[in-house]
């Protein structure tokens, strides 16, 4: 597999998983409402539990469906489930970290924090998955190169389709 497609097809489930939430329309916010000791919420409303697990059931199905698809990248179902979880997993998680900071940095909700809204999701997923399959050094680079226009794009589409209220 050419090495670009392949570091496309690898970071897949993260990229479905951290787009996928807004999709979901949760109710109950992950931190409950509640602030932190700065007296701001934590995460704010916008981060919900119905969006979390729904972000991760849609990336870990992405990893199944590669799998049929190309049954020699993961090699058992069992492998792209486990890689298929840390990335979705990681990649939620780095939007929750990246949600949490910029709460502190007093940025409203839903407006962008460049740099930190395409990468934190993205480089978390990939901290997580790296005991379970590593990609080269010139594919992490060309993931973080492209995902802030696949970042893009994928917000376009929302906020086209009226998943989102703005475009970023």
């Amino acid at each position: 597999m050419n090495p670009w497609l392949e570091a496309l097809w690898y970071i897949l489930p993260a990229y479905f998983a951290n787009s996928s939430p807004v999709v979901f329309k949760g109710r109950t916010p992950i931190d409950f409402g509640k602030n932190f000791i700065d007296n701001k919420r934590i995460l704010g409303d916008g981060k919900t539990w119905r969006g979390f697990f729904g972000g991760l059931t849609v990336g870990v199905l992405i990893s199944l469906i590669q799998y049929h698809l190309i049954p020699s990248y993961y090699g058992s179902p069992y492998f792209a489930l486990k890689l298929g979880f840390a990335l979705s997993f990681g990649a939620l998680l780095g939007d929750l970290i990246g949600s949490f900071i910029k709460r502190r940095a007093n940025f409203p909700r839903g407006y962008p924090a460049i740099g930190l809204d395409q990468w934190g999701f993205l480089i978390v997923a990939m901290i997580l998955a790296y005991p379970i399959k590593t990609i080269e050094t010139k594919q992490v680079l060309f993931l973080l190169v492209v995902t802030p226009f696949v970042h893009w794009l994928a917000n376009v589409f929302a906020y086209k389709v009226g998943w989102k209220s703005v475009p970023w």
